[in-house]
């Protein structure tokens, strides 16, 4: 009976681990949904810290460390009181960004005829991929599109506002001022 009793005790010893870095997998899981809803609808999060490196308490508060992506391999600051943990976590999340789906040559204006809503892993996709469609409103393409890539902001710029020789108004107000030029 005795030995039976041990065997438990070890047992929970062993397991607790475990449990507690699936709590705290499911809490991050949803704390990284919340962060990324509007870009993504499916997210699953993989703890890549050692079980003995979680935090002690059952509701750590999370926080970003100074990375602003918030998906891929990222760190989150665990805290409970006066301790804090760094957690190597990694978020695969599923969402829409924007591809080409026609050529658009160096110069080329993006419209929505040669651009796209493609759905896919976003952790895979290169830095700064365009998610919202409205982002190439107006947008003229830096260099040579192929269909199929994915949209990135370097890869875009804002149409001039004001043409070479074109005639503005300037008008600058301040505090008991006011200047007005063309």
């Amino acid at each position: 009976m005795q030995t039976l009793k041990r065997g438990f005790a070890v047992a929970a010893l062993l397991f607790s681990p475990l449990t507690m870095a699936q709590d705290i997998n499911a809490q991050l899981t949803t704390w990284f949904s919340q962060r990324l809803a509007g870009f993504s609808d499916e997210v699953v999060v993989t703890l890549r810290s050692s079980p003995n490196l979680l935090p002690s308490c059952e509701q750590p508060a999370f926080s970003m460390t100074g990375s602003a992506k918030l998906w891929g391999n990222v760190n989150v600051v665990a805290r409970c009181a006066n301790e804090k943990r760094y957690l190597q976590v990694n978020v695969q999340a599923t969402g829409n960004y924007v591809a080409v789906a026609a050529p658009v040559a160096r110069g080329g204006k993006l419209t929505p005829a040669n651009v796209t809503l493609k759905r896919g892993r976003l952790d895979q996709l290169p830095p700064r991929t365009v998610l919202d469609i409205r982002q190439i409103q107006d947008a003229v393409s830096l260099r040579d599109l192929a269909p199929g890539q994915p949209v990135q902001l370097t890869m875009i710029r804002q149409a001039w506002r004001v043409k070479a020789g074109q005639r503005v108004q300037v008008i600058a107000n301040g505090e008991g001022f006011s200047v007005n030029a063309e």
